[in-house]
């Protein structure tokens, strides 16, 4: 994962001002944090939704499974957890074998995402300059995540959860 993308993290930081400005009296900060929680939740809706047979899909045989995605989407939430946090930090990847059915990856899934929720809320307003490039960079991650999870639903005839209608 590149984390240096710079004029696309400047992309992002006017994009969520432009937001807050909007919005009137959202702070970046509580940008950021709605945008890592949307997007989490709809990667976790996806974990828990998705059958469990099914976990083993892949669309190529050289891609990342079904099951695989959600556990490497999870290693970047535990990244931006610790960068936000101000560990020193280095993409670590989490091997999904340590996770065999969907309730471990469900279950990690939902507990990194609580403990990097519990870091975005911890983090005092005035650090945010400095801890704003993981917080984006993970985001734009998952975001990316999330759409190839969509093709896997749709190559399985499915409609993801986001996609459904709202009752």
């Amino acid at each position: 994962m590149n984390l240096s993308r710079l004029p696309l993290g400047l992309v992002l930081v006017f994009a969520l001002a432009s937001t807050c400005l909007a919005q009137g009296s959202q702070s970046p900060a509580d940008s950021v944090r709605g945008n890592f929680a949307d997007i989490n939740r709809k990667i976790l809706a996806m974990a828990k939704d998705f059958p469990e047979d099914k976990y083993d899909y892949r669309l190529k045989p050289e891609m990342r499974s079904f099951a695989e995605v959600i556990v490497h989407v999870t290693s970047g939430i535990v990244y931006a957890a610790k960068a936000g946090r101000g560990e020193k930090v280095k993409w670590d990847e989490i091997d999904p074998k340590g996770y065999t059915t969907k309730a471990a990856k469900v279950a990690l899934l939902e507990k990194t995402i609580a403990d990097a929720d519990a870091t975005l809320k911890a983090i005092p307003e005035d650090r945010w300059a400095k801890t704003v490039q993981p917080w984006l960079a993970v985001i734009e991650h998952a975001g990316e995540h999330y759409g190839q999870l969509v093709v896997y639903y749709r190559n399985n005839g499915m409609v993801p959860p986001e996609s459904r209608p709202k009752k």
